[in-house]
């Protein structure tokens, strides 16, 4: 009888974890529902990652983020309000609740997650820190940068890497840095800065703003390897568990082959990973607190990790950045997802 007792007093251990999980409840996955869109903090205006065109239609490899959270949340991808932050900006309106969560080329670093109250939901972009210079300079490496004027974004990872990397090498350069990106970014486009630090992706983004893009180029060496992705408050570990997953669920659906022309057809398919993340088994979605077909309703709207990288920031986009890094692991990159099962 002991023995036996032990045995239920074990599964009830099991099943009470299990149990609470399913119910744990979500202030801001409520919230979210209840007004029916997903309040997305995103960057003021980066091609590529998350801009608005003159009607005010946002696009980019963030913005594509949003848009498969609202469509996993709430079934429509295009319930998303966008709220444009600042460097300096982002975190308050982050911690202010003004937002549901930061989408917009922000740096994972120890610091912020130990003493901002943030954490990160996984990688969506794994950049490297650069630098563009004027062609005509005949700049081959970084290290040429001695002596030179740096423009930079103030309380940016990017200043505190340049600062670093350039003091540990002895070499002298002065580092302007600027409240506003767009400050730092005209600085230099008007010839105040020699060069202008920021991550591969985002220099691409801005140098085709620049009034002449072709007399700028982008250095291939990195001083630091800078990965990026969807940022949330502390708290509240279910809306944690949704945009953290929703991430997943995009790079799961390349790896499995699933795009958006082939989604509908592969609801037929007897993979059973295929089958559980489509919502064909079901399981997956009633455990985040959302539609079974959440991920299908991601990739039938926006496409897959893979059909978003090219889209908007790819060799095929006006950014011509190469997936390097971004690659699946299957293909020599970093990407992959955690099994959803």
């Amino acid at each position: 009888m002991k023995f036996f007792g032990l045995v239920a007093a074990a599964a009830s251990l099991v099943a009470v974890p299990a149990m609470a999980q399913q119910l744990a409840p979500s202030e801001t996955l409520d919230a979210v529902k209840a007004r029916g869109h997903i309040e997305c903090g995103v960057h003021l205006g980066l091609p590529g990652f998350s801009f608005a065109n003159d009607k005010g239609e946002w696009s980019g490899l963030d913005v594509d983020y949003c848009k498969s959270l609202a469509a996993a949340v709430l079934g429509d991808a295009a319930k998303v309000k966008y709220t444009p932050t600042s460097v300096q900006q982002r975190w308050p309106v982050l911690q202010s609740k003004q937002v549901d969560l930061l989408a917009r080329n922000t740096t994972i670093t120890f610091s912020r997650n130990a003493t901002l109250g943030v954490n990160f939901q996984g990688v969506n972009f794994y950049e490297g820190q650069t630098f563009v210079v004027r062609t005509k300079a005949k700049v081959a490496a970084v290290k040429d940068l001695a002596d030179a004027t740096i423009c930079v974004a103030a309380g940016s990872t990017e200043e505190k890497n340049a600062a670093d990397w350039f003091r540990e090498r002895n070499l002298k350069v002065t580092i302007i840095n600027f409240q506003k990106n767009d400050d730092a970014i005209s600085a230099y486009d008007q010839g105040r800065c020699d060069a202008y630090t920021a991550g591969i992706g985002a220099l691409a983004g801005q140098r085709i703003k620049f009034k002449n893009p072709e007399e700028h180029q982008i250095l291939t060496e990195v001083i630091s390897n800078d990965p990026q992705g969807p940022t949330t408050r502390w708290g509240d570990e279910r809306w944690q568990l949704v945009v953290r997953w929703v991430l997943n669920a995009q790079i799961a659906a390349e790896a499995l082959g699933v795009t958006s022309k082939n989604v509908d057809e592969m609801l037929k398919s007897e993979n059973p990973t295929i089958k559980r993340i489509l919502g064909v088994t079901p399981g997956m979605g009633k455990a985040l607190g959302v539609d079974e077909k959440w991920v299908y309703n991601i990739v039938k709207q926006v496409g897959n990790y893979g059909e978003s990288f090219e889209t908007h920031v790819g060799t095929g986009s006006k950014l011509k950045i190469a997936r390097g890094l971004n690659k699946l692991w299957t293909q020599g990159g970093l990407q992959y997802a955690p099994p959803i099962r």
